[in-house]
């Protein structure tokens, strides 16, 4: 599909018919993640893939008190679970190459790096599922659910847990989409978002 194609058709779908994702639509969608950019090359994005319809029944009743999520979640196809490793940030600048560049010390982060590169590697994901004809959408595990999410599905400590992606084909979400904020909030215009050569330049 053209890339402005898929810009116009990218949007936070809350509603799916319920039917299955093929698991080789799913593999070519998380598959995205080995193009997506990180820093050093450090690779430390983590994807988990859940299709089983009793755990999805448990995630779903996990998050049952946050009222619209239920029926959004109860008709997704698959669940994408996308998650960071900081440590492989810290090991990769910690090896030689990076550190004859910094004096023999690891950078100081000006941002975490890891968290950047699970948006970077969510948005591959978000256009993958277009491009496979599909919808999408994104919610967050919110701190005090964090424990018995990464517990239900068995990640890790290590793994920071950032968001997580649904995907499936999009039904009629007509009653949803009315809760959403892009049919309540305005798109800003593009100059309130980009600015040129100096922040302070008119």
């Amino acid at each position: 599909m053209d890339f402005a194609e898929l810009l116009k058709r990218r949007r936070m779908v809350r509603r799916y018919t319920g039917d299955p994702v093929p698991r080789d639509v799913l593999e070519r969608i998380v598959a995205t993640v080995r193009r997506a950019p990180s820093g050093g090359f450090s690779q430390g994005h983590r994807l988990l893939v859940v299709t089983d319809d009793e755990t999805k029944r448990r995630i779903r009743a996990l998050f049952s008190d946050y009222g619209y999520t239920d029926e959004w979640l109860a008709t997704a196809g698959a669940f994408i679970v996308v998650g960071t490793r900081e440590q492989d940030y810290h090991d990769r600048y910690n090896e030689p190459d990076k550190l004859a560049a910094t004096g023999g010390v690891e950078i100081e982060w000006p941002a975490p790096y890891w968290f950047v590169d699970a948006g970077a590697a969510m948005m591959l994901l978000l256009l993958a599922a277009i491009d496979e004809g599909l919808a999408s959408g994104v919610f967050g595990v919110t701190v005090e659910k964090m424990a018995a999410f990464k517990e239900l599905l068995a990640i890790p400590d290590e793994v920071h847990v950032v968001a997580v992606v649904t995907v499936g084909r999009p039904a009629d979400e007509d009653g949803l989409s009315a809760q959403s904020s892009r049919m309540s909030q305005r798109r800003r215009q593009l100059d309130e978002l980009v600015r040129w050569e100096r922040w302070d330049a008119q």
